[in-house]
């Protein structure tokens, strides 16, 4: 499984909105991939979040993120997105390979 993992800072005021757009954003990545996303929140910094998002593999992720970015809309919600960071932090992206998941459910 490949996952990415975003770290980012949003206005604390903000956090109804962000969960919008990321609603928004799911739908148009459903049309083309399959994944499961989680967000978190720090305890430490409300507006710390780190987001998880599990998909089959690097290849198909790849080949369908070309043509998530060619829609309109994600590039609206992108926008949208960016303008409730808070500006002193960046976002970090990082890519990982699942090698286990280790479950007592």
């Amino acid at each position: 499984m490949y996952v990415k993992v975003y770290i980012y800072h949003i206005q604390n005021d903000k956090v109804d909105e962000f969960m919008s757009i990321q609603e928004k954003a799911s739908e148009i990545y459903g049309k083309y991939l399959n994944f499961n996303t989680t967000y978190l929140q720090s305890q430490e910094d409300i507006t710390k979040w780190m987001e998880i998002t599990n998909y089959k593999d690097e290849e198909e992720y790849q080949k369908s993120i070309k043509l998530i970015n060619q829609e309109d809309e994600i590039q609206e919600l992108f926008e949208a997105f960016q303008s409730l960071l808070i500006s002193e932090h960046e976002v970090t992206e990082e890519n990982f390979i699942e090698k286990k998941i280790i479950s007592n459910s």
